[in-house]
């Protein structure tokens, strides 16, 4: 086979012209109701995943107590979700190459809320561990997906802005999930505040089905492993592709690491709050929502890597000021925290559909792949610095990975990319 037969097996990037950008009947233009349904349908699957996602964070203390293990083991609750939704993207994404977006991301949240639902009903840890590991899988069609869409549909000039978009719904999907599971479990319990859950993300994907409007752009790719190999190889010899991957490792990293074992030390003498107050302190997710689309804006004033550099060093300050005992100055060092990680993931992710050539599903996935693999393996890290040196221990182990990701960004920077 001569080399121009094989390249159509391949996806190809879509070439938009001047017209393309201009025309609402080819690409999706903010302000249309084509743009609102998009944005409603990918907000609602944000934040539904992102909620039974991290529903299990603020009642690790409780998992801890009612199955006797320890803060490290009970954090798995969580790793073994995003452990699995990492290695799920690595197929997904291409999955969604062959097989087309939507039906994959429908299929992948129903299916999360009814394994979530299940969840609920376990009496065993190493049954908590099998539903918890089969929602993150589930929910890997969903995460490695809802970029590629946004990439593809809409308006190059409006990308960065509905990716912010979306990634506020998951900072609301985050906030809400550990909210209502850490109020629900401190006046019912946390088998009610799960089945809530996972009751509120099937309505969600009942509403993604109906309202999300059917790919216009989407072209198929093989799935033969030798295409999938060839395109693998493409994103990793790509000059900026890898250093955004080891962004996401780093950002995520440190992000859930802080929100895993903030809950033990606000838990524990002196501050001995209560387990509704913990959950309650997810409110700061709303500075996410905030910084988010303003970063995707602020994007095409200034350009990505500064952004992104400027955000870390946000996140790294937050981190800082949460060393103070005062439970008044912990707080707004967790909504720094919070902002900036948003704001640094916002300008991520959406540098990836931009940035890769062909298989723009794949390239998610990868990007996805290192931000839960940095989820799963830092959060549960983590553990050991807590248990040995306490928060202080924590904001050295998460600095370490921050100022990593300042290097890397550094390097994208100084490549112009």
């Amino acid at each position: 086979m001569n080399r121009s037969t094989h390249a159509v097996t391949l996806e190809e990037p879509v070439n938009r012209t001047p017209s393309d950008y201009s025309n609402g009947n080819a690409y999706i233009n903010r302000g249309s109701p084509q743009f609102m349904r998009v944005t409603l349908a990918l907000f609602s699957a944000g934040l539904a995943t992102f909620a039974l996602l991290y529903c299990v964070q603020p009642i690790l203390p409780v998992l801890s107590h009612e199955f006797g293990v320890s803060p490290a083991s009970s954090s798995i609750s969580l790793s073994i979700s995003t452990g699995f939704l990492a290695l799920g993207m690595l197929f997904t994404g291409p999955l969604s190459d062959a097989l087309g977006r939507k039906s994959v991301m429908v299929t992948s949240l129903m299916l999360a809320a009814i394994f979530s639902l299940l969840s609920s009903t376990m009496t065993s840890w190493h049954g908590i561990l099998l539903m918890r590991a089969l929602t993150g899988l589930s929910l890997s069609g969903v995460a490695a997906v809802g970029m590629t869409y946004l990439s593809e549909e809409m308006n190059p000039a409006v990308v960065a802005f509905s990716m912010g978009l979306y990634i506020s719904g998951n900072s609301i999907g985050g906030m809400s999930g550990r909210l209502l599971s850490g109020v629900i479990t401190d006046y019912s319990s946390w088998r009610v505040a799960v089945a809530v859950i996972g009751c509120f993300a099937l309505a969600s994907a009942v509403m993604f089905w109906k309202i999300l409007p059917d790919s216009r752009h989407f072209r198929p790719a093989s799935l033969k492993p030798r295409s999938l190999a060839i395109n693998f190889r493409l994103h990793w010899r790509d000059s900026g592709l890898p250093l955004l991957f080891a962004e996401g490792f780093l950002l995520m990293g440190s992000f859930v690491t802080l929100f895993n074992y903030i809950g033990y030390r606000l838990l524990a003498p002196p501050y001995s709050l209560s387990q509704a107050v913990v959950g309650l302190l997810s409110v700061v997710y709303l500075t996410g929502s905030w910084s988010s689309p303003k970063a995707g804006a602020m994007t095409a004033k200034y350009g990505r890597s500064p952004v992104l550099l400027v955000s870390t060093l946000v996140m790294l300050s937050g981190l800082l000021i949460t060393l103070f005992s005062s439970v008044w100055l912990i707080l707004p060092g967790m909504m720094l925290f919070t902002a900036g990680f948003f704001a640094a993931h916002s300008v991520a992710s959406g540098w990836i559909g931009m940035r890769a050539r062909r298989a723009k599903g794949q390239a998610s996935s990868l990007y996805l792949f290192s931000y839960y693999l940095g989820s799963s393996v830092a959060g549960t890290l983590g553990g050991v610095f807590w248990h040995s040196f306490g928060w202080s221990g924590i904001t050295v182990f998460i600095s370490a990975m921050l100022l990593l990701s300042i290097l890397v960004g550094s390097r994208l920077h100084n490549k112009k990319l």
